[in-house]
């Protein structure tokens, strides 16, 4: 068993202690790949890791173990083949960990298939059931220092990607083609694409926007949001530019607000801070300046082996934060048929509040046409 993977299931089995929990059952998610390095192939055949205070096993279909071991050799599998099926390795696994009592509480990976939930559950005996919230996903929320500098590695190399980018703009280039710029540039350097958003003028005002034909122009604003994925662990980031030789001053002013809510937010994102305060004080700075409607999303998110995960920054979330989380910052301002600001950082919080693990300024560039 791997340092990583003893510690991951020993801290785990405390916070299953400290919420009475005898069960813990992780599909083949993001989960599974936190807790034992194990990323299985997945289709219909049930594939699920069992944990107790004293035990764990992994159902595993016998087609993909071998595979399997490969990358987990630290706990047993459960193997089961397409002509006996999984009931009996699981019963075996069951029997094993000592749970078929009555009334055992379970926590169910909210990311694994629901047949294959209910095929565990239909073998216990009227279990209570909740998800991972204070399990797994509290670890996850709450980075170790290896995981910090996973993190931070690969928003420095976002950094590098996006400085190409912007510095590669021209009249005439399409959003496509800069995408195209910034996945060789991660590629070149050992990551892999994990999404990209390049929206040019009125394009920038759909926060979601599908990347596509349009060319760019001079005095046309640009927004680029991308991310890549290094070492196992993503980058996400948002800047802005105008391309042009001189600015909207209405661009100027509005990127004046986002940045000042962004600041607001990292104000207020201090350990125990609830994160409803987060969303609240760079909404607040938003809705001052008369532009609360156009502010229609949350104003962050966690990130660790997934791109979206807890802690969410919203109005109804009333989680605390705590040393370790990292999570985005991200405002943004979208006026249909002109353009859209948003600025983002990931965020690591530490004991005296959060830091940036990007180096790259928020400054909304100006570009001269080329």
């Amino acid at each position: 068993m791997t340092d990583i993977t003893g510690n991951r299931l020993a801290r785990l089995r405390q916070r299953m202690a400290d919420t009475n929990t005898d069960l813990v059952a992780v599909g083949p998610s993001s989960h599974l790949q936190w807790l034992l390095g194990l990323n299985p192939h997945g289709d219909e055949r049930p594939v699920m890791a069992l944990v107790t205070a004293d035990h764990a096993g992994v159902l595993m279909p016998k087609l993909n173990a071998d595979a399997a071991r490969a990358q987990c050799d630290s706990v047993p599998f459960y193997e089961w083949n397409d002509t006996e099926g999984p009931l009996d390795a699981l019963t075996a696994l069951l029997t094993q960990l000592d749970v078929k009592r009555p009334g055992i509480s379970v926590v169910l990976d909210e990311m694994m298939r629901a047949d294959f939930a209910f095929l565990l559950v239909d073998q216990l005996e009227v279990p209570t059931r909740r998800f991972t919230e204070d399990t797994i996903g509290q670890l996850r929320a709450e980075k170790d220092a290896d995981e910090h500098k996973l993190l931070r590695d690969c928003a420095r190399l976002n950094d590098s990607a996006f400085e190409l980018a912007f510095a590669s703009l021209r009249t005439g280039m399409s959003e496509t083609d800069v995408k195209t710029i910034i996945a060789d540039h991660y590629r070149a350097h050992g990551a892999e694409p994990a999404f990209c958003i390049v929206g040019f003028g009125p394009n920038s005002a759909f926060p979601h926007h599908h990347t596509g034909a349009d060319v760019l122009q001079p005095e046309t604003a640009v927004l680029i949001d991308a991310g890549c994925r290094l070492n196992g662990y993503p980058s996400d980031m948002t800047r802005c530019a105008w391309y042009g030789d001189a600015p909207d001053p209405k661009f100027t002013q509005i990127a004046g607000v986002v940045e000042e809510a962004v600041q607001a937010a990292m104000s207020a994102a201090t350990p125990g801070a609830e994160c409803r305060a987060i969303d609240g004080a760079a909404r607040g700075v938003i809705e001052a300046a008369g532009y609360g409607a156009a502010f229609p999303h949350r104003t962050g998110h966690g990130l660790g082996v997934d791109v979206h995960e807890p802690p969410y920054m919203t109005a109804s979330n009333d989680q605390a934060l705590t040393v370790g989380n990292v999570f985005s910052i991200e405002p943004g301002i979208y006026l249909t048929d002109a353009f859209g600001i948003r600025l983002e950082d990931i965020v690591h919080l530490g004991p005296d509040g959060p830091k940036a693990l990007s180096g790259l300024s928020r400054r909304v560039l100006q570009i001269a046409p080329r």
